[in-house]
């Protein structure tokens, strides 16, 4: 396991936010977060990016605290794509992505021209998110989906050991909704990402964690995980959960009737 946490709490107004969880994530697959809107997915994520401290319990990377490790070695570890990011800026697309390159310089190369392995990775990092020759282009100029794969080129240009995605395919059309998660899936990177679509997370991910007010109720596999039990405990709605040819749940919905909902 590379990213842990134990007995992990975080409240907010002395609210519990996320409470107790106890979670490893596999090393270089593809975890999906599902759980309803205010369940802790997001709150998870920046706890194991070490961008919020967990009021009780510890977040681990390699079995060390994270709150232990220098900022440095964590910027370097740890790519994070947030579901919304903003600037006053008018960067361009080449800028962004070089700033996941950045904790990979030393001092003096901070100040001096980008080398040629910089430049190299942010390139490779545009071409797998099909934005190959945008280097030019101006984030002003960019629709929500266009910048959110901006964004995650600029992850993937940090070339990280672990990639936290909040939503990532918020903005996204269903085209580039499914090129981006069959690349996730691909990626030699231990890959957590907060999902909505429950049939693309079945089709994708290999390891599932399904959140309810701030705890994990399930764990395990997409047939695990998405079982007709657990989406209607969790979701509240009627599910039908058929099984693909390749073993893998496929999910359809419908209303819980006023019995079940009473």
């Amino acid at each position: 396991m590379s990213l842990e946490t134990r007995d992990v709490v975080w409240a907010a107004g002395g609210a519990p936010i996320i409470d107790g969880i106890t979670i490893s994530i596999p090393r270089g697959g593809f975890t999906g977060l599902l759980g309803p809107n205010g369940c802790g997915k997001s709150t998870l994520l920046r706890l194991l990016a070490g961008l919020l401290r967990p009021g009780e319990g510890a977040v681990l990377l390699d079995r060390r605290r994270l709150s232990e490790l220098p900022r440095r070695e964590i910027a370097r570890r740890l790519a994070v794509v947030a579901q919304e990011v903003s600037t006053d800026v008018d960067m361009t697309v080449a800028d962004v992505v070089m700033l996941g390159r950045i904790p990979h310089r030393t001092r003096p190369a901070l100040m001096g021209r980008d080398d040629s392995l910089d430049i190299r990775e942010a390139e490779n990092a545009l071409a797998r998110c099909d934005l190959a020759g945008w280097g030019g282009r101006h984030w002003s100029t960019l629709s929500g989906g266009e910048r959110q794969r901006v964004n995650i080129a600029r992850a993937l240009a940090q070339g990280p050991t672990e990639l936290l995605l909040d939503e990532p395919t918020n903005h996204l059309d269903i085209h580039h909704q499914i090129d981006l998660l069959r690349m996730l899936a691909a990626v030699p990177t231990t890959v957590v990402a907060a999902l909505h679509d429950l049939n693309l997370a079945a089709q994708y991910c290999d390891h599932l964690l399904l959140l309810e007010a701030g705890r994990v109720v399930a764990s395990g596999s997409p047939a695990q995980v998405l079982t007709e039990q657990w989406i209607e405990r969790v979701y509240r709605v009627r599910a039908t959960v058929d099984t693909d040819s390749d073993g893998r749940p496929h999910l359809r919905y419908g209303p819980l009737s006023d019995a079940a909902s009473s």
